[in-house]
């Protein structure tokens, strides 16, 4: 099977924790939590269901130096590096570089007097933790507003430049940088612009992407257009929606550009007629079902008789419609035959069979997508 590797751009790498973030390392997937900070319980346990569905790097709001407090305690028992968001106050980001935090999210130009910001960027330094300057289009500076008379990719990337200068000032180069806009040429040339001036990695993301269908495709597009110009070393998808489905967009995005591959691989036909039993029934309770699994499998669910058996085989483990049982494929050939009410309890139990094979056998590894075709 036919797979094009896209050349990424080569950045200069940093670490978030143990997460390593460009050079030659996997693009990384974060969330950011929308719990109340100051509810320990409640982000914590947001943050855990994030780790479980993969997520590498959490971010998490510290707006008061009573969140600050709050991040100590959260970041005991984090799982994942943690990100902390911060605006205007140098002291959280003080506070938070002493508790633990994993990378500060601060825009230097808005943390004030030079001296504040040269006590962050020292408090960075003396932590071993890197900076990220987040540009968003909907907090962009008044003069350059006025200058461009809105927010367009030249006027991002020249409000970059402006936080970026303040650091390479200060001699601190361990820093990435995001760019978004919710409008996605926007920042899809706003990255293109920025990188080809810096050495430092990228975050991408499609700020205010909206709900989690609608949002789930614009920065499918965005992140994508993006990223198939080989640029991006750590992406957030953007939605209105719990945290949880950030992390499945964003691998099932790098997943698709072959970028990155954890987990289950699902592709899904709309169906038709010529189905012999429930595809997407299946597929749903699969999928629910192998949240757990991290290993990269392709496995093929296919309705028909039409295109079944050839699809199957393409697989490691396939499933194809029949009268009056289902084919099941194993390393392309036919294996056995399954009844419609057995479907999915086979189905997972061979793919968890196969996930222990591949984990005691790593060097026998082969990709497996789980393909649904009407």
């Amino acid at each position: 099977m036919f797979h094009y590797q896209i050349p990424r751009r080569k950045t200069r790498q940093i670490r978030v924790g143990n997460v390593l973030i460009g050079g030659d390392a996997p693009i990384s997937v974060q969330t950011m939590t929308n719990t109340e900070t100051c509810d320990v319980e409640a982000t914590l346990a947001q943050i855990q269901r994030a780790a479980k569905a993969g997520v590498d790097i959490v971010r998490v709001s510290v707006p008061s130096l009573e969140a600050a407090e709050a991040f100590g305690l959260i970041k005991k028992q984090s799982p994942v590096p943690l990100v902390t968001d911060i605006h205007f106050d140098y002291k959280i980001a003080l506070r938070v570089a002493e508790l633990g935090a994993d990378c500060l999210r601060i825009n230097p130009g808005n943390i004030g007097r030079e001296e504040r910001v040269r006590a962050v960027v020292q408090s960075a330094k003396d932590h071993g933790i890197p900076i990220r300057i987040g540009v968003n289009a909907g907090s962009l500076e008044k003069d350059l507003q006025k200058k461009y008379g809105e927010p367009t990719p030249e006027a991002l990337v020249e409000s970059a430049l402006r936080h970026i200068e303040i650091l390479y000032r200060l001699d601190f180069h361990d820093f990435k940088v995001s760019l978004k806009a919710s409008e996605v040429f926007t920042t899809v040339e706003a990255y293109k612009l920025l990188s080809t001036q810096i050495e430092q990695p990228l975050h991408l993301g499609i700020t205010e992407a909206g709900g989690l269908r609608s949002g789930s495709v614009k920065s499918a597009v965005g992140l994508g257009l993006i990223l198939a110009q080989g640029i991006g070393d750590t992406i957030r998808v953007s939605l209105a929606a719990d945290p949880l489905e950030e992390v499945k967009v964003g691998f099932d995005i790098l997943k698709s550009l072959h970028l990155r591959n954890k987990g289950v691989n699902i592709i899904a036909c709309p169906t038709c007629s010529r189905q012999e039993f429930d595809v997407i029934k299946t597929v749903n309770a699969l999928e629910e079902r192998l949240e757990d699994v991290m290993e990269h499998l392709d496995v093929a669910i296919i309705g028909c008789v039409v295109n079944g058996p050839g699809e199957a085989r393409e697989a490691h483990i396939g499933i194809a419609g029949g009268s009056p049982n289902l084919l099941l494929y194993e390393d392309g050939k036919p294996s056995d035959k399954v009844k419609e009410e057995d479907v999915v309890d086979v189905l997972e139990r061979q793919i968890r069979a196969k996930v222990a094979a591949l984990k005691e056998s790593p060097g026998q590894k082969r990709t497996i997508p789980i393909k649904a075709v009407g």
